[in-house]
């Protein structure tokens, strides 16, 4: 890892969350009895009155937040990611999606990063079912300074979204002005070559392989898909048309996640190769160093899926 160590992405949604709460004073926040750890806990110390701990009872919590919402009110809602997608979906679907109501969910100790918790905390079928429900938008983001412009832009949207946030800290790869706009991608490295497409902690691991790939001569691109719904549809077809392929990378199942959402968007605009990085099963406790390396989300696996690729190509 060449890049500094910084923060979690749940501590810059904790921050910006609290720092919105000074400026719009009409929005409301609900945790299901985790505060502490979604860092919902930083806007409940300002803001008492317009916090609401709904406790361990997820479809209640969303059931609330839609309340809320049908009256007027932006509610933000934060549990763990495998328990707010997971319990209360039927809710999120019946209660927000269904009416598309301005709901704005946080999942946060998503993927197998959250280590030796295990398999039932580690969400990482949640990006796919956010992107079942019709209307959400979806974001990733890669460190701290993205998550916490992550959410403001969120909060101007109308409509419902998700944000995805993880507990340990991870690499830094913006500073405190990391550009971010809703459905548009950001281009760190250029390369004409391949290209990297990642999200989330991912995205640092790309920047890795890129580095290790161009001491033997390959040039890769790595966009940060940061928004997986909607996606920078642009971006990934300028990709698709300029480089000889394109490896996904994201800390989910491969299945329904933001591989799948790339491959069906270039499969009608602009095939091409592709190779896709990340998880085919469900992970156990360990620390995450140990679950990236046998599950295969390491830098170096995304260098041998690009050289596989351009072999290939």
């Amino acid at each position: 890892m060449s890049r500094p160590l910084g923060r979690a992405t749940r501590d810059g949604f904790g921050e910006a969350l609290r720092d919105l709460g000074a400026v719009d004073t009409t929005f409301v926040v609900l945790d299901g009895d985790v505060h502490n750890s979604t860092r919902t806990e930083y806007f409940a110390r300002e803001f008492p009155d317009r916090f609401f701990n709904v406790g361990i009872a997820e479809s209640n919590l969303v059931g609330i937040a839609s309340g809320l919402a049908a009256n007027g009110r932006t509610p933000w809602v934060a549990s763990f990611a495998c328990f707010l997608m997971g319990n209360a979906f039927d809710q999120l679907r019946m209660s927000v999606a269904v009416p598309a109501l301005p709901v704005k969910c946080v999942g946060s100790h998503a993927g197998i990063s959250i280590g030796e918790d295990g398999p039932s905390q580690m969400a990482i079928e949640d990006v796919a079912l956010a992107c079942a429900l019709p209307g959400f938008t979806v974001v990733v983001p890669a460190d701290e300074h993205a998550a916490r412009r992550a959410v403001p832009a969120l909060h101007r949207l109308d409509g419902p979204t998700y944000l995805r946030v993880g507990r340990p800290k991870v690499p830094t790869v913006y500073d405190n002005g990391a550009p971010f706009e809703i459905g548009k991608a950001n281009c760190l490295r250029e390369g004409d070559d391949m290209t990297f497409v990642a999200c989330g902690l991912m995205v640092a691991a790309a920047l890795d392989a890129a580095e290790a790939l161009a001491r033997d001569g390959i040039e890769s691109r790595v966009l940060d898909l940061h928004t997986v719904r909607p996606l920078d549809e642009e971006a990934l077809i300028t990709a698709a048309r300029e480089t000889r392929g394109i490896v996904v990378a994201e800390e989910h199942l491969v299945e329904g996640g933001l591989g799948s959402r790339v491959a069906m968007l270039l499969a009608q605009r602009h095939p091409c190769s592709m190779r896709f990085v990340g998880l085919t099963r469900y992970a156990e406790s360990g620390t995450p160093t140990a679950l990236f390396e046998k599950y295969g989300l390491t830098a170096h696996d995304l260098a041998t899926a690009a050289r596989d690729l351009l072999t290939a190509a």
